[in-house]
């Protein structure tokens, strides 16, 4: 009988501590942001984006799962001073020539997996959903205590964003807007 209370006992504690703790990290949407460059001949433009919602679990070390849904009609831009040809980038980015706001108004990426965090940093695999497309991306993210950043480059081709795309049209000369665009994201958990 007590042979058999300490191999109970021992398998408890082994169980214990070979169970990994899980836990959902909610994200603080006022203070995390989403920055983006896009690039052209002889220049570029950038803006924000803001996150909507947000959540990811990690379990150990690993981020296991997530969804992020960007508003993709709070699109804005930072560096064009003149009102008028700010809103008309702004309006242009909206429409069916970029990203089809009013048809598609969020963007979503979900995380599926990552490697273990090593030096505050992990590689993470996922799925990101653009105008009702979805492809897969990978990525790393570095952490620094509840704060998580990214840098994601998308080709904008792969969800059908044609316009000055060199993808798509021939003879563009210098009109032509790079087909990679960048997001610069941090992430503050609450």
């Amino acid at each position: 009988m007590m042979k058999t209370l300490k191999l109970l006992f021992a398998v408890a504690i082994l169980l214990a501590t070979t169970h990994t703790y899980s836990q959902t990290n909610q994200v603080d949407t006022d203070k995390s942001s989403v920055k983006w460059e896009g690039k052209k001949i002889g220049g570029s433009h950038n803006g924000a984006i803001l996150l909507k919602e947000g959540s990811f679990t990690l379990k150990g070390s690993k981020i296991t799962e997530g969804t992020f849904i960007i508003d993709m009609a709070s699109i804005s831009n930072a560096d064009i001073e003149d009102k008028d040809y700010k809103a008309k980038l702004i309006g242009h980015l909206k429409s069916d020539d970029f990203f089809s706001v009013e048809k598609y108004p969020t963007a979503t990426l979900k995380v599926t997996g990552s490697t273990a965090f090593k030096n505050d940093i992990a590689k993470v695999t996922g799925d990101l959903t653009i105008k009702g497309q979805t492809h897969p991306i990978d990525f790393e993210v570095s952490k620094n205590g509840h704060i998580f950043t990214t840098q994601l480059t998308v080709d904008r081709a792969q969800y059908d964003i044609r316009y000055g795309s060199k993808s798509f049209f021939d003879n563009l000369g210098d009109k032509v807007i790079y087909d990679d665009f960048t997001l610069d994201i941090s992430i503050v958990t609450k």
